[in-house]
């Protein structure tokens, strides 16, 4: 059994989705309750208490650990879920780290996850640890905007990274999963090209066939409108990213193809799949 967290995320719901289609019995994990893939188990667990995993792990082979916002909850030790998979008797761990904890270490949530990354690598476990950059999925939060005004709103219009489609994180955390020679493996996965967010307006306008209007904001517009969903620290720890990514940031990794044999895919293929969503 190969236990999920983060399921009815962007990337674990395709990855709970791959795992069962190759007939894997999967145990999916969210903070609430989800409509899930038939045959597929759902537990609700809050990571920020890692205890509440302890029965899921229970008889599981394989753990793909995504913590995202639970790195960031007062007395958070993310770390304390390795220790868990370990008592349970897990025996591999797929963890969803981030490109900056090789490019910005000293982030608060880069540090984080780099405690989490060498918990695991000192842990005894098989493990695989995968460090995307942006991901193409962020252009969700300019839908509803898309969808009423034709329009999206974002800093730095002209400053690109290559975005990563979460389908492909997924299909390289099952291959992790999955595969033996994927074992100590740490991937840096990313889009095929460098793309601002002019060009993804421009991107999703021919996709949906109708004009969208890019509207700069301000660093400060930004924050403000970040801040709403994260503290204040990240969202300038954020917009530092954003504002000037280093060459490293900008480099096309080729570890997708390395994994899944193929380009990872472009951004509009991404807004093709997702186009509901701008409509």
């Amino acid at each position: 059994m190969i236990v999920v967290t983060g399921a009815t995320g962007n990337v674990g719901r395709p990855l709970t989705r791959a795992l069962a289609g190759a007939g894997e019995q999967v145990t999916a994990v969210s903070r609430r309750a989800a409509a899930v893939p038939d045959g597929v188990r759902h537990v609700p667990v809050d990571l920020t208490e890692p205890q509440g995993l302890a029965a899921v792990l229970e008889g599981a082979k394989a753990l793909f650990l995504l913590l995202s916002g639970d790195l960031h909850a007062p007395e958070a030790r993310p770390a304390d879920v390795i220790d868990l998979a370990v008592a349970s008797g897990v025996r591999r761990v797929v963890l969803l780290s981030s490109q900056g904890v090789a490019t910005r270490p000293l982030g608060p949530s880069r540090i984080a996850l780099r405690a989490v990354e060498d918990a695991l690598k000192e842990s005894g476990l098989d493990w695989a640890v995968l460090r995307p950059g942006g991901f193409a999925s962020n252009a969700l939060a300019w839908a509803e905007s898309v969808r009423t005004h034709g329009t999206v709103a974002a800093p730095f219009g002209d400053v690109g990274v290559p975005v990563v489609d979460p389908a492909d994180i997924a299909g390289v955390a099952a291959a992790c999963l999955l595969d033996d020679r994927h074992t100590g493996g740490v991937y840096e996965l990313t889009g095929p090209e460098v793309i601002t967010p002019r060009r993804q307006a421009e991107t999703i306008a021919a996709v949906l066939g109708a004009p969208v209007r890019f509207h700069e904001l301000t660093r400060e517009e930004a924050k403000a409108a970040m801040i709403r969903f994260v503290p204040p620290e990240l969202a300038e720890d954020t917009l530092d990213i954003i504002a000037a990514p280093n060459a490293t940031e900008l480099r096309i990794s080729p570890d997708i193809r390395r994994v899944l044999g193929r380009d990872p895919r472009p951004f509009g293929a991404w807004v093709a799949r997702h186009i509901g969503a701008f409509r």
